[in-house]
């Protein structure tokens, strides 16, 4: 690692939780009225943005795919007879339109999706730019609870990495499928008119991404454990680890670790997991040869998060360098996922730099 360098879109009947539909704003829109369109989607823009960084694994991407979606629906608005709620509508077109981005660009991917962990130190690391990478997802404001009484998943867990990082595995129609079911819950039926397809042909892909994501996501989320450390040791947890990397004190950093941690660097290919390796990662790396650090505390897909700021020179200002996920068992980290890369702090409404 070197520091420093529309088609015609038709209405589902999912249950509706949202606002409830504006019907002079509603035939104001069909008018052509793009302020009274704003303002029947506004409420709903947040959790449609989820859902697209849920299908695509990438801020960006979402940003991209929620703006062709409202365009769609938009254009499309004349054909919505209000049948079913706009917020069920509005998914069917958002959902439509991830997919046709998944087959464009295929699945995301962590470092770990790509090779073995590396038993020892690489300090001639170098970004992997042919990869299309998983993304941080800035939560803030994100609704906790399920989207409708049907739903499995909390939306906070519908973003945690693990989750995210599993649903890339699955192809683009069983990501849709799960997430219409388990996160939002629509039925077999609605999520069938949606995708336009029977719903034996829903259930089937439901079992199928159900088996591959029951291999690949751990049996307690990142809310359960994190309900289960208070406030304010979670506080502490956070605020040692960031202090620990500014005083550069390998000691104090490693004992806040698990015994199984694992660190990875997106875009960096290489990733380590053990204490050994990951504390001779630390020494030699981060700790040892980047420069100075400072942090600000933020949170990243239901989790704790800091933005992490390095200083190579000494009279230089401190640039945006990452932002560090962690995942936490029992009172201590178990992973640390670095997402190098500026663009994320601008994603996150963070300053680029640091005096």
């Amino acid at each position: 690692m070197v520091c420093g360098t529309i088609a015609h879109v038709s209405e589902t009947t999912a249950p509706d939780t949202g606002t409830a539909l504006d019907d002079a704003d509603l035939a104001r829109a069909r008018d052509g009225d793009d302020a009274a369109f704003t303002r029947l989607v506004e409420p709903l823009r947040r959790e449609l943005h989820a859902h697209c960084y849920r299908m695509l694994g990438s801020t960006h991407d979402a940003d991209d795919a929620l703006q062709d979606a409202l365009l769609r629906a938009w254009r499309g608005l004349a054909r919505f007879e209000g049948r079913s709620s706009l917020r069920s509508w509005l998914y069917t077109v958002a959902t439509r339109t991830c997919l046709d981005s998944v087959e464009r660009r295929g699945r995301r991917a962590l470092p770990v999706d790509l090779s073995p962990a590396s038993e020892r130190t690489v300090m001639s690391d170098a970004p992997l730019t042919e990869v299309a990478w998983l993304g941080p997802y800035p939560d803030a404001g994100l609704a906790a609870g399920p989207a409708a009484p049907e739903a499995r998943y909390e939306q906070r867990e519908a973003v945690e990495l693990a989750f995210v990082a599993a649903l890339q595995h699955l192809p683009g129609n069983q990501r849709a499928v799960l997430l219409l079911f388990e996160v939002l819950g629509f039925s077999a039926a609605e999520i069938a008119e949606t995708m336009k397809t029977s719903t034996t042909s829903v259930n089937s892909a439901l079992a199928r991404a159900r088996k591959v994501l029951a291999k690949r996501v751990p049996p307690g989320t990142q809310q359960q454990s994190l309900r289960k450390i208070e406030d304010e040791r979670l506080k502490e947890i956070v605020g040692e680890f960031t202090s620990a990397m500014e005083r550069g004190d390998a000691d104090a950093l490693v004992a806040l670790l698990t015994e199984d941690v694992t660190w990875s660097m997106p875009p960096l290919p290489h990733w380590y997991t053990g204490l050994d390796a990951v504390t001779d990662f630390l020494v030699k790396v981060p700790l040892g040869s980047c420069g100075s650090w400072r942090h600000i505390t933020t949170s990243a897909n239901g989790q704790p998060a800091v933005a992490g700021y390095l200083r190579a020179e000494d009279d230089g200002e401190h640039v945006g360098w990452a932002i560090d996920v962690l995942t936490l068992r029992d009172g201590r980290i178990s992973e640390v996922t670095s997402f190098i890369g500026r663009e994320h702090f601008v994603a996150f409404g963070l300053p680029t730099s640091l005096p």
